[in-house]
């Protein structure tokens, strides 16, 4: 893999994020429905101060993987923290060290933001995943991620 470009999405990256959302969900054996993405995705990660941020491995225009991430705040640390909310690559792009430059891109924009750890999760059957994060020095905490509807979600959502 040559002419790998680690770089923020574009506007123009739109239609090929939505596809690798698309390829994300299906990967990780969940539903997903295009409807209403590129405007709702468009708004957030484009806006003057954006709430998300999108990295992108580009070759040349084509994208072979995204990772998303955002700021939070851990109550029990006292402190911000990033969280990586996606990270995908196509099959092809997949051995290469491509994940590994997304997520040290990311480790550099987490200083910026005086973020000083990462966290994320990924489904337990993904091994192949899990090793990827445990060779690059990460470490797990065994946890159940939840599901709420808000009050104002309907029943049938």
């Amino acid at each position: 893999m040559e002419n790998i470009i680690i770089r923020f999405a574009k506007i123009e990256d739109m239609e090929q994020i939505i596809q690798l959302c698309e390829a994300h969900a299906k990967y990780e054996k969940s539903a997903y429905s295009k409807e209403g993405k590129k405007a709702a995705l468009m708004n957030t990660l484009f806006k003057k101060n954006p709430s998300v941020y999108c990295l992108v491995a580009a070759q040349d225009e084509y994208l072979l993987g995204y990772l998303t991430y955002m700021e939070q705040y851990s109550t029990w640390d006292a402190a911000n923290y990033i969280y990586m909310d996606c990270l995908f690559m196509i099959e092809a792009a997949r051995g290469f060290g491509i994940g590994e430059k997304l997520v040290n891109k990311m480790k550099t924009e987490s200083q910026k933001l005086d973020c000083s750890l990462i966290q994320w999760q990924t489904p337990d059957f993904n091994e192949r995943a899990i090793k990827f994060y445990k060779r690059i020095g990460a470490t797990s905490k065994s946890k159940e991620r939840f599901y709420l509807k808000s009050a104002a979600s309907s029943p049938n959502q």
